[in-house]
């Protein structure tokens, strides 16, 4: 008698072979496809619906995929790309997109052929070495110090973004934060940490010229008893408190059993006699502005005001941090370990202003200040919204080149010459690996190729003059101009890239595609649904001699 073989085709499908590796690379090149026209500085925008049903109007690439809702795990992994570069470095978010469907789809190919998924990774992988040593050959060191540089190679890098066509505005908005919180490490190293010490207010309403960088911080508070409290302070000494300066509750619920009436007018003075001593204790130091994440109590309110001292309560915690750093005072837990080192003494200003419908406390005139605030100013909440993304990238390019001073040329001409030198290096590679490994340097000159689309010029008469160019190794800074799609110098026209961002869309690219190439079984384990109304599905038995292998379930 034959054994039953219970197959759970509701609950587990099973995909494998190369049906599998065509599918990758299909949903792969077609995330590539959704964002390959916001490449370059004449690429179209995108509007796209969030979940909340606003609206986002950008040509961002990791802003347009992070709202995209896609089932198939090969597409969510190349969004998954997307986001790592944005973190990594904060630019280069389409590039890598596009250059990582490339990658696939030059592998589809060695995939019909039976080539081993191994074979091809390990010639990706060999591809990636040899073109990172190009692109050192090919990089310029520069100066930080040099102003003139840096914002031009800023500029360059966000050429391609919306905020483009408001010159220089950007640019320099983000040298000057991410300069102002610079901190020296020794040894020729600076450490920039732009989402803790730089914070993104946005106000609508103004022009966009209007936006600046403040030297100190400001956030949404205003001082607790307006009335009696001053609103301006001139070289105010600032304490930072992390307690709460009111009476304590207990932790658990407490009953007091009060004898005689008397208790209850000493149970009261106790408290107040509490608030005093953290008042005096506060007030012993001289400051004119407190500043508490924690509450803050009418009594202690009272005793502030009457010594002429501001105060402001509930502060986020990360915006006090920001103060600590703008005007070098000392967060301090406790009222009585107070010491004249905790005082911020660095402030030149405080002030409260009203901006539209709500007041603004402003910290600054700093004297070295080591945290900031960029203001921006805009007609609406979506041109804010895409200048603040445009602002974070600028941010990222300047603190990639503060940590590493490098620069690479940009408009396709650092991936053309990678790509010429892998071609002519290609021949000296022996085996099967060889094929894989020319494909993958012809997949570099997708940017370029993407870049000639974006421009509306002839992509084939445009590819074939600088494939020449480069072939004979003429200039390896010859690329095209986004905005006119002319072939011309890079470094005439100050069209520049910085090194990290440029390797690192390299490395995240090729690693990704080799991953995708190394899968090679699908396992979903998801129910599918069940129409309303229908009972619980039974296992289907089968015999072992009809059970579809596909089908079974692995040992």
């Amino acid at each position: 008698m034959q054994t039953p073989v219970v197959v759970l085709k509701d609950s587990l499908t099973r995909e494998s072979g190369s049906k599998v590796h065509n599918a990758n690379i299909q949903a792969s090149k077609a995330v590539a496809d959704i964002i390959r026209t916001t490449l370059g500085p004449r690429s179209m925008l995108k509007m796209l619906l969030d979940a909340a049903g606003g609206i986002v109007v950008t040509n961002d690439g990791n802003a347009i995929l992070r709202e995209l809702d896609l089932t198939h795990p090969a597409a969510k992994s190349m969004i998954e790309l997307s986001r790592t570069q944005d973190v990594e470095v904060g630019d280069g978010t389409t590039s890598v997109i596009v250059l990582a469907g490339e990658m696939l789809h030059v592998a589809e190919a060695f995939i019909n052929k039976s080539y081993h998924p191994s074979v091809i990774c390990r010639a990706y992988n060999k591809a990636l070495e040899d073109a990172l040593v190009v692109l050192d050959k090919i990089a310029m060191s520069i100066d930080v110090n040099d102003r003139a540089t840096m914002l031009g190679l800023v500029k360059s890098c966000i050429g391609t973004k919306f905020t483009a066509q408001f010159g220089d505005l950007i640019a320099d908005l983000a040298l000057d934060a991410t300069m102002t919180v610079g901190v020296d490490l020794g040894q020729g190293l600076r450490e920039v940490d732009i989402k803790k010490y730089i914070k993104v207010e946005k106000i609508p309403g103004g022009q966009l010229e209007d936006s600046k960088v403040l030297k100190g911080v400001m956030f949404n508070k205003d001082v607790v008893v307006p009335g009696k409290m001053r609103r301006k302070l001139i070289n105010p000494r600032i304490i930072l408190l992390d307690c709460p300066l009111e009476y304590k509750k207990g932790e658990n619920q407490t009953n007091a059993e009060l004898v005689k009436e008397e208790d209850w007018s000493v149970l009261l003075k106790m408290e107040e006699e509490y608030i005093e001593s953290l008042c005096v204790q506060i007030l012993k130091f001289k400051p004119d502005l407190v500043i508490t994440e924690k509450g803050l109590s009418d009594l202690a309110c009272h005793y502030l005001s009457k010594a002429g001292v501001s105060a402001i309560r509930r502060l986020r915690k990360t915006d006090n941090n920001r103060i600590a750093k703008a005007c070098g005072a000392v967060i301090v837990n406790r009222p009585d370990e107070l010491q004249e080192s905790d005082v911020g003494t660095g402030a030149g200003l405080f002030e409260v202003k009203k901006i539209g419908d709500e007041f603004f406390a402003f910290i600054v005139e700093c004297r070295d200040p080591k945290a900031c605030t960029v203001l921006l100013r805009g007609a609406s909440k979506d041109l804010l919204n895409e200048v603040e993304r445009n602002l974070q990238d600028a941010m990222s390019v300047a603190r990639n080149i503060i940590k590493n001073p490098k620069l690479v040329p940009g408009g396709g001409a650092a991936e053309l010459t990678v790509s010429a030198a892998l071609k002519q290096q290609s021949s000296s590679i022996e085996g099967i690996e060889k094929w894989p490994y020319e494909a993958a340097a012809l997949a570099f000159e997708a940017i370029p190729r993407t870049l000639a689309q974006n421009c509306g010029v002839n992509v084939i008469r445009t590819m074939t003059a600088l494939q020449g160019k480069h072939a004979n190794g003429e200039n390896a800074w010859v690329g095209i101009d986004g905005n006119t799609g002319a072939i011309t110098d890079m470094n005439e026209r100050k069209i520049w890239d910085a090194y990290n961002v440029k390797a690192q869309t390299f490395k995240t690219a090729i690693e990704a595609a080799c991953m995708l190439i190394r899968i090679d079984d699908i396992v979903s384990g998801i129910k599918k649904k069940q129409a309303p109304g229908a009972g619980p599905s039974k296992p289907k038995i089968e015999e072992e001699g009809d059970a579809d292998n596909e089908q079974m379930i692995p040992e």
